[in-house]
């Protein structure tokens, strides 16, 4: 056991706190190589492990995360009945508003109105693509090519974001954001953007140098809160039938979700997948590359080894690369 815990947190410090976050990096890298941690870690479920789970648990419950090893270390041996239950009660439920940068392009070209219908939906921040405003550059600065700033100048959120590609992104986003009627998503914990205890934990899951992603997070929940969400308790395979037959007649039915599917084990990945085929509407996925095979299949070219990117895809057909928090989109010609 110990030999697979410590790998989970090599490889976390490798594949995703590199460049990212080096409080993260150095702790997961430390955790990988420490008997003790990883004995304490391999007393929950595998489930509950988690990296994202163990720092967020310890910053949620006032522990040091950005002062060396040795504090947190110290900290969390000394605290671990507190750690541990809030590691079993809680979920790494990143609620990261930034992914709307790479879902508007897709929800753009989709027939209005849509009835959006999230998976995985957190607290639902993702659930208002059309209250966000975006700014899209190249890699070398401001795109022309593709416009300026799209989305209402009032609003408390900028979403930034990096493309290459093809990005079909039509000037009458300018004037007019994909029109969303309904809204409402599913989880096994929905979180109540009311809630301060709730809201408090989406921020100890909010990784320490990324100050920007805070501040996002901030904003997002105050455009949630005037609006709350329809959020439903329950597995995702048997409530999302449910909620697609909800949707309001003269809407498009869209169920998304994002770094949701990794999480389940094959087969329910395969039952959801069976799921989404039979339902009307469209199905939205955005996941690392090797979780849906269909779409890993389809892939025009492989993902940069080591890059960590997301393959976001409609209906099953890839179209593009993505960054796991929205912060690159990455567009296939082909697509």
């Amino acid at each position: 056991m110990r030999g697979e815990t410590g790998e989970l947190y090599r490889a976390f410090a490798e594949r995703e706190a590199r460049g990212n976050s080096p409080s993260y990096q150095e702790l997961a890298e430390r955790v990988a190589g420490d008997g003790r941690l990883c004995a304490l870690l391999d007393g929950l479920p595998a489930a509950k492990r988690q990296p994202n789970l163990l720092f967020g648990a310890v910053r949620h419950l006032g522990g040091p995360v950005t002062e060396g090893w040795p504090a947190f270390h110290d900290w969390a041996v000394g605290h671990w009945a507190d750690v541990s239950a809030t590691m079993l009660e809680r979920r790494t439920q990143t609620n990261e508003a930034g992914r709307c940068a790479t879902l508007l392009p897709v929800l753009a070209a989709l027939p209005q109105p849509l009835a959006l219908i999230e998976v995985g939906a957190s607290a639902g921040l993702c659930l208002y693509p059309d209250r966000y405003r975006y700014r899209y550059v190249t890699a070398t600065g401001f795109g022309s090519e593709i416009g300026s700033e799209f989305g209402p100048e009032a609003s408390p959120v900028t979403l930034d974001c990096e493309v290459s590609g093809p990005v079909p992104l039509p000037a009458s986003l300018r004037e007019r954001l994909p029109e969303v009627v309904w809204r409402a998503g599913i989880d096994l914990n929905p979180l109540d953007v009311r809630a301060e205890e709730d809201m408090r934990w989406l921020e100890s899951l909010v990784w320490p140098e990324q100050t920007h992603r805070l501040d996002r997070l901030r904003g997002a929940v105050r455009v949630a809160r005037a609006e709350p969400p329809l959020l439903v308790r329950g597995d995702l395979n048997a409530t999302v039938r449910e909620l697609v037959a909800r949707a309001p007649a003269g809407a498009t039915p869209v169920v998304f979700h994002s770094a949701v599917l990794a999480y389940l084990p094959p087969e329910e990945r395969e039952e959801f997948a069976a799921t989404m085929r039979g339902l009307p509407g469209h199905w939205i996925s955005n996941e690392a590359v090797s979780v849906l095979p269909t779409v890993a299949r389809r892939l025009p070219r492989p993902a940069p080894a080591g890059s960590g990117l997301f393959a976001l895809a409609l209906d099953e057909r890839p179209v593009a690369f993505t960054g796991p928090h929205g912060q690159s989109l990455d567009w296939f010609g082909e697509a």
